[in-house]
């Protein structure tokens, strides 16, 4: 039953769309290990030459207050999450905004970021070799269409992912489909592959890891705008055990994706 309140309570968020900033993050596989029920974190991000779609702009962005919480419960993960605030400074033009973006006179754009609920159903059993799951939920529109870093709409996803553990060892995969919407009347809807892979070494204090996590445009089109191919590997280290650290060095590697980049947080699991 929790199941099936989770996805008709998503189902019945509206789906339409535009594009997002910031690719979708990896599902925490932690959360279906022994003894965690919730996990809860916060933290913040810094962008250089971060590419503005919709204000046709570059430059460095940074993000306060990017926080996630889980809560499972048996097979299901429940997830929300977000960024409390956003901002922007303009470096250079590559683009005329789109309509209805407004100006930033003194090259600073501010907004919050997006919100997202998801769901998360373990599909093979506990001690399984390779542990899969489905993943599915909406991003909620949060955000201001005149500022121009994102867009007031609701994306949906899903995602097929699996993990296994060899030795200290995880490694973990997630692919699916988003429907993103777009601004130009004769395409209205987008439909884009989501994708994730994480390593991970588990060294007892310190726990180093490489993830790469992106979004590709179908081969059948040109990119429509606002809706680009998003990429970036990250290098990481988490330390810690039920109270942790964890900051990752990101590299792009699309057109709309930072040069280089920092993300840190901290968390608590239960």
């Amino acid at each position: 039953m929790t199941i099936i309140r989770a996805a008709a309570a998503l189902v019945a968020l509206p789906v339409a769309a535009s594009a997002q900033l910031r690719p979708l993050e990896p599902f925490e596989w932690r959360m279906f290990d022994d003894g965690r029920t919730v996990s809860a974190q916060v933290g913040g991000g810094w962008f250089q030459d971060q590419r503005a779609s919709l204000a046709g702009t570059e430059g460095t962005l940074v993000e306060a207050g990017n926080v996630r919480a889980f809560w499972r419960t048996g097979r299901v993960v429940l997830e929300a999450g977000g960024t409390v605030q956003r901002r922007f400074d303009e470096e250079s033009r590559f683009a005329p905004a789109e309509p209805g973006v407004q100006p930033a006179d003194d090259g600073e754009r501010h907004d919050a970021g997006d919100y997202r609920v998801l769901t998360t159903v373990r599909l093979t059993n506990e001690g399984a070799p390779v542990a899969a799951a489905l993943r599915f939920g909406a991003r909620l529109p949060t955000t201001d269409n005149a500022v121009g870093l994102d867009r007031d709409a609701t994306d949906f996803f899903a995602t097929v992912g699996g993990r296994a553990v060899r030795g200290r060892m995880a490694v973990q995969a997630e692919a699916g489909v988003g429907i993103f919407g777009t601004r130009q009347t004769a395409f209205e809807q987008d439909d884009l592959l989501i994708y994730a892979l994480r390593a991970e070494y588990d060294g007892g204090v310190i726990d180093p890891m490489l993830t790469v996590v992106g979004q590709q445009v179908g081969s059948g089109h040109r990119e429509i705008r606002g809706n680009e191919s998003l990429g970036e590997v990250r290098l990481g280290a988490r330390a810690g055990g039920r109270r942790w650290l964890l900051a990752e060095a990101v590299a792009g590697y699309t057109d709309f994706s930072p040069s280089l980049g920092v993300l840190v947080s901290a968390g608590m699991d239960w």
